[in-house]
């Protein structure tokens, strides 16, 4: 049974699902979409064009959908959709896109978002994700599934984040963090592999020691990082997080990539 307390205002238009509970004082705008048993708690705003996928809870003050915070947004029809079982902590923003960037901001399945977590215009966030308190995201950023972002983090605009990723609190992120990356300091630099996170995921102690082995030649090794990147491509075939990692790194486009300290491309 659907349950709106009488003192929630819904526009005309919006679409609440089956189950779903709008909690006091919400209020949630005509081109909202409200998916089946979700609760927005008691003082929640949703505008916009939003979708939000069952079973997400959302806690008072949090804003979803709001403008996104870009000089060059002019009112344009643009779109915020978050994904399925989703937690959303007090005072969370999340902003629609811009036509720049595609006109959408996606938001996977299961996120956890604490209090005063950010996710800005034009991002995409993958599956499992749980930022912590205050971690921000500028726009147009790609974050990958099971990523952990520590308390008072910020992830500058344009920057991906791979796979698997733990970034450390109060971090300013300015680069593109490999998959299965470990990053901490005040900028971030690559500290080594998430092994805790690895191991969560069901990585035997053999893949471990072939990833190891293959960051150690990567990122330890003597030389220029080109050569060593090329010196490590054959070892695509070894291991799916390997290939990976090489493929997220030939990708890179708008960012530097994330290395460790001391290091930089020409060393």
């Amino acid at each position: 049974m659907t349950t709106i307390d009488p003192t929630a205002r819904v526009e005309d238009g919006a679409v609440i699902g089956e189950g779903a509970t709008v909690g006091p004082y919400c209020v949630v705008g005509r081109d909202v979409v409200i998916g089946p048993n979700c609760t927005l708690i008691s003082h929640v705003h949703v505008m916009g064009r939003t979708t939000i996928g069952a079973n997400c809870t959302v806690y008072p003050f949090a804003s979803l959908g709001g403008a996104p915070q870009s000089l060059g947004y002019r009112g344009e029809p643009t779109k915020l959709e978050i994904g399925e079982s989703c937690t959303i902590r007090e005072s969370v923003t999340m902003n629609v896109g811009t036509v720049g960037g595609g006109g959408i901001t996606r938001v996977g399945n299961r996120g956890y978002f604490m209090n005063c977590s950010h996710v800005g215009h034009d991002c995409y966030v993958g599956n499992d994700v749980i930022f912590a308190t205050s971690a921000t995201l500028g726009g147009h950023c790609e974050i990958g599934d099971f990523v952990f972002i520590g308390g008072l983090s910020a992830v500058h605009q344009f920057t991906r984040v791979g796979s698997q990723v733990m970034i450390g609190g109060v971090c300013g992120v300015r680069g593109d963090i490999i998959p299965y990356g470990l990053v901490n300091g005040q900028y971030a630099r690559l500290e080594g592999l998430n092994i805790v996170g690895m191991r969560r995921r069901k990585f035997t102690r053999e893949r471990l020691a072939v990833v190891r082995s293959f960051y150690q030649k990567l990122f330890e090794g003597p030389g220029i990082f080109s050569e060593r990147l090329s010196a490590v491509q054959s070892l695509a075939a070894t291991d799916p997080a390997i290939a990976e990692i090489l493929q997220f790194i030939d990708a890179g486009k708008h960012r530097p990539l994330c290395l460790p300290s001391g290091r930089n491309a020409e060393d």
